[in-house]
């Protein structure tokens, strides 16, 4: 938990130097589409820094000095700029790694490419939706209902030949070439794959790994190999051959953890603090929570997303965020921000086993109050559901 930035100050004032401290703790803020509470990426920070202006971390993501850049890390995320250079042997082997209707458009209709990147070299930055070409979508498929441009866009995207400047106030990504997008210093990083030999190939794609691997264990603290190479979704083998190059240089140690029956990692000179003060909630796709197998090994926590599990079958709610006391998971809420009420919705509130009912419920009422106050709500409520929900209801 010290590895992610937990246990710090959330009361002090916050600036682009402390969004910078995150930003080289963690490494990168998933991005997601569902916006109940607020935009996912935007949490972490809240976690760990307490209330912020949230218009820092859109300034690092789409203005010079570009501090964060969209790709695919751990899922989309918003990436430290500095590991541009490392997710180009992702961005080489774009082929291979899609399929579908995007492989189709590669293989068949490359003009159409050509002539969507052009027009964002000509006249970006640009939406998808602003190149259009006047194709109609189709509903053959809900994931794939996309215009003839936003496949193309994704492919130039995922392959590197475009980038995303920013998001738009419909979260729609806004696509600009590599030039005007990403620094300099960082594009020219990628250039020895230019000219590169594929044994060259190998060597910088085991480099890539070997320092993705590094990051990843940094932020983790400790870790499996599943854990680790999760982070930012490396596949296994690599991850294999950059721990174990990270054991022979000393950076990564072997431990053993109780109940834990795979080997076990931990980062050399990880700060291990004998405590943990914080009250914080922890959201589905905080980089403390991505690896669930992780959450129910190190923290005995059965945690699992619900946005996509049918109404009745969900067992604490939509939205379930995680609720850290110190350094235990003591509860989990469902929560919703009904801004036409201005209003922070509890509807649902569960106690963790071996969490103190009363003070967890005085704890997380403060915390509540405190993210109302962030998101611009002037009221919490408490709807009574859930094993935590009477108790909460009497500090609210």
């Amino acid at each position: 938990m010290a590895a992610q930035g937990m246990g710090k100050d959330r009361d002090r004032e916050v600036g682009m130097r402390q969004v910078n401290t995150v930003i080289n703790t963690v490494g990168q803020f998933q991005i997601d589409t569902v916006n109940v509470l607020t935009r996912a990426h935007f949490m972490p920070l809240y976690t760990r820094l307490g209330a912020y202006d949230t218009s820092l971390l859109t300034r690092g993501s789409s203005q010079a000095p570009r501090r964060l850049f969209e790709f695919w890390g751990h899922a989309a995320s918003l990436i430290d700029i500095s590991l541009y250079p490392l997710f180009e042997f992702r961005r080489e082997r774009a082929y291979e790694m899609t399929w579908g209707h995007i492989r189709t458009l590669v293989d068949n209709n490359p003009e159409a490419i050509d002539a969507v990147e052009g027009m964002v070299r000509e006249v970006g930055p640009l939406t998808a939706r602003q190149l259009n070409f006047g194709q109609e979508r189709t509903k053959e498929h809900w994931g794939w209902n996309w215009s003839l441009a936003k496949l193309a866009l994704e492919w130039l995207f995922w392959s590197g030949r475009i980038a995303v400047a920013g998001r738009n106030s419909q979260f729609e990504r806004i696509y600009d070439i590599p030039e005007r997008v990403i620094p300099a210093a960082y594009l020219d990083a990628c250039q020895p794959w230019a000219t590169a030999t594929p044994t060259e190939r190998e060597g910088l794609t085991h480099e890539a790994h070997v320092e993705l691997v590094r990051r990843a264990s940094a932020a983790l603290g400790i870790g499996t190999a599943r854990c680790i190479g999760d982070y930012f979704r490396t596949a296994a083998a690599p991850t294999k051959a950059a721990i174990e190059t990270l054991v022979d240089t000393g950076e990564l140690q072997a431990v053993e953890v109780e109940g834990i029956s795979a080997p076990v990692w931990i980062t050399s000179g990880a700060n291990k603090p004998r405590q943990i003060h914080t009250s914080a909630l922890v959201s589905p796709f905080d980089s403390l929570a991505f690896e669930r197998k992780r959450l129910a090994a190190f923290f005995d926590i059965d945690y699992t997303i619900s946005i996509y599990t049918p109404a009745d079958k969900r067992v604490h709610g939509y939205y379930v965020y995680l609720f850290l006391l110190d350094d235990i998971f003591a509860a989990r809420v469902d929560l919703k921000a009904d801004r036409a009420k201005s209003t922070l919705l509890v509807q649902s509130s569960w106690l963790e086993a071996d969490a103190d009912a009363s003070r967890t419920a005085q704890e997380l009422s403060s915390e509540l109050r405190r993210l109302a106050d962030w998101l611009g709500l002037t009221k919490v409520q408490v709807v009574d559901k859930g094993t935590l929900a009477g108790h909460l209801k009497k500090h609210v």
